[in-house]
């Protein structure tokens, strides 16, 4: 599945790795475009187990794509899985690590290292 914003700005793919679904962001993540972001997050929510975002694409991550994948942490943790970063760089890292967000998630380096992580560490 991959869907984005009308204007392209943000892309959002899903696919199954190793048992983990990885839900791969790139471009923009604002309020304009966080959309698709929210209808992935629900979609593997109920499909339970482990979630891992790739953020190495990601751009720009404003207060709204934050709180979609806080809102979406508790949702997963709810149904007994877990949600997990990677590749946070840049100016998004930054946001995370000030917000104190880099705290709230499991943060891997890059996806690779995530998926030879224990789960839900």
């Amino acid at each position: 599945m991959v869907s984005g914003a009308d204007d392209k700005r943000f892309t959002v793919a899903v696919r199954a790795v190793d048992g983990v679904v990885l839900l791969t962001l790139g471009g923009e993540l604002d309020h304009d475009t966080a959309g698709p972001l929210k209808e992935a997050l629900d979609a593997a929510v109920h499909q339970g187990g482990r979630l891992l975002v790739d953020m190495a694409g990601l751009r720009f991550c404003d207060s709204t794509g934050l709180n979609a994948l806080l809102h979406g942490r508790l949702a997963v943790q709810e149904a007994g899985g877990s949600l997990e970063l990677a590749g946070l760089t840049g100016p998004v890292a930054r946001m995370f690590r000030i917000t104190g967000a880099d705290g709230v998630f499991p943060v891997h380096a890059d996806v690779a290292q995530a998926l030879g992580a224990n789960p839900g560490r």
